[in-house]
């Protein structure tokens, strides 16, 4: 994505989305407290990872204490996520940019930008969701966590609160699940029932050309890309809070970007689930040494 002047960049540390038990399931590594924080972390990286950005650069303010991380409703930190959201929906319509270069954060985070977008492009924007997940969950799935019902969400499923809350949704004939293959058997009914298209990595590994037939298809000019790290095969690096392994490898999903990027003009792009295990264990490593 080139930005310019017209891009707001979005950091988004927002790590509330995943449920507690899912973060020791998955980073067992390191104590809770740490390993729930690490999102923030990624997305304070990814931040320092870009070259400098001469347009506005704006930061969600996100709760740092375990405040609010109740399970409400069939969404955990239902209340904090609904607030998070609104104060994230409101820099973005501040700002008023042609594009939205969201770091987060886990995957929730696209769902301010993107609904925005969507109100603003209408059915001329495209949406593709790079990810080994669908994140078709709803309230009613035996899973929480509210990253993983971010597609619900922005197709129009969900919590009526948070749909009530977006300015914007996309027909779910507009939006491609690319590189999907992981899911609970309680959720992936939605992606077939709701009419979303999906891609498995095998699908895209030689070529992204199914995904590109898939966009012109559309007939969209617009399209804004979700890049959920744990897209990247597991067994060449674990970018991501769960390892999954037989995805995309690294080039083959910056080859997949690179190509939906040269197919429509990208006005959204979100980097997300960024978890820096390394990073954070270093933390704890220095964490009480004689240091000042």
């Amino acid at each position: 994505m080139t930005e310019s002047p017209t891009t707001l960049r979005l950091l988004w540390p927002q790590w509330q989305g995943a449920t507690a038990a899912n973060v020791v399931e998955l980073f067992p590594e390191v104590p809770l407290p740490d390993a729930r924080l690490a999102y923030a972390m990624g997305s304070r990286l990814l931040g320092h990872m870009l070259p400098p950005h001469d347009g506005p650069v704006a930061e969600v303010p996100v709760a740092p204490d375990d405040s609010g991380l109740v399970l409400e409703r069939g969404i955990e930190s239902r209340a904090v996520l609904l607030e998070q959201l609104r104060a994230a929906l409101a820099l973005v319509e501040q700002h008023d940019c042609d594009r939205v270069l969201t770091l987060g954060g886990e995957c929730s985070v696209s769902l301010a930008p993107f609904s925005w977008l969507a109100r603003r492009h209408g059915e001329d924007l495209a949406v593709v969701w790079l990810d080994s997940h669908p994140d078709v969950g709803t309230p009613d799935s035996e899973y929480h966590g509210h990253h993983a019902m971010a597609v619900s969400l922005l197709t129009g499923h969900g919590d009526q609160d948070f749909l009530a809350a977006l300015p914007g949704t996309v027909d779910p004939s507009r939006v491609a699940l690319a590189g999907l293959h992981s899911w609970t058997e309680d959720d992936i009914g939605h992606v077939a029932d709701w009419g979303l298209t999906s891609f498995s990595p095998q699908d895209l590994r030689e070529s992204s050309e199914p995904l590109l037939d898939w966009l012109a298809s559309t007939g969209c000019s617009k399209v804004a890309l979700h890049l959920d790290v744990d897209v990247v095969d597991a067994n060449q690096v674990v970018l991501g809070l769960g390892a999954e392994p037989d995805g995309l490898s690294l080039e083959q999903a910056r080859r997949v970007v690179d190509d939906v990027a040269g197919a429509a003009e990208m006005v959204g792009l979100t980097v997300a689930e960024y978890i820096p295990r390394q990073v954070i264990q270093m933390m704890g490593l220095l964490r009480g040494l004689p240091l000042a």
